[in-house]
């Protein structure tokens, strides 16, 4: 085979390395979605629509989720003032996992006046996958406690996930999920799938983009060598 024609052989499989690679990223998906939801208070039923927003970011074996709200929901017939507002919530699970992620938030850094939508500052929890494959994340259950009295807000239109992600599961990882976090199982492996195979490819095709790469070196030193000997 010529040099050029192997030259041209390393390039293909470079770029196929290439490809591999970027097929192996991890998947995530997230939308605003709208929760309609119906609050039950000390003084009677109230309604409210809010569109919800839910991020995952990894950290360590999990990822740290952060839900936010982008409209007011509920009201005090009593201005809030500051820090009188502590609320908290649920995410359910769905897709290969199952359960729910408790997260929570700091009060209300501003006072909040009578009959005004309560704006919910961002809650963040920890969600640790005891499951490999794509999970859901739906809002679910909204808990807001002040002066003494707790409004719990449930999602009455069975709203879609705001966020999925293509997750592995930690090892150890077992049991059912009620606040992010698995039961260790004594060294139980993680499951394996296609995303697997995908991740091993690409680890493939960097040894072999690698190798090419110091193919090419050695035959370009290897023709330079050649023609200073002619």
């Amino acid at each position: 085979m010529s040099y050029q024609k192997r030259t041209a052989a390393l390039a293909s499989v470079a770029a196929l390395a290439g490809s591999a690679v970027f097929m192996a990223a991890p998947a995530a998906e997230a939308s605003v979605v709208n929760v309609d939801y119906k609050c039950q208070t000390p003084i009677g039923v109230k309604t409210a629509v809010s569109p919800i927003d839910i991020k995952g970011v990894k950290s360590g074996s999990g990822y740290k989720l952060t839900m936010s709200w982008q409209k007011g929901v509920s009201s005090s017939p009593v201005e809030l003032g500051k820090g009188a507002m502590s609320p908290s919530a649920t995410i359910r699970l769905g897709g290969a996992d199952n359960g729910t992620v408790s997260v929570s938030g700091p009060a209300n850094q501003a006072a909040i006046p009578a009959n005004t939508p309560i704006k919910i500052n961002d809650l963040t929890g920890t969600y640790t996958p005891k499951a490999s494959g794509k999970v859901t994340f739906t809002a679910a259950v909204l808990t807001i406690k002040a002066l003494g009295t707790t409004t719990t807000c449930t999602p009455t239109n069975s709203p879609g996930p705001s966020l999925t992600l293509n997750v592995t599961a930690a090892s150890g990882s077992s049991g059912s999920t009620s606040s992010g976090t698995g039961t260790d199982s004594g060294g139980t492996l993680p499951k394996t799938g296609p995303d697997d195979s995908v991740i091993a490819l690409g680890t493939l095709g960097g040894t072999v983009l690698l190798a090419g790469a110091a193919g090419t070196l050695w035959l370009t030193r290897r023709n330079q060598t050649a023609r200073a000997r002619r």
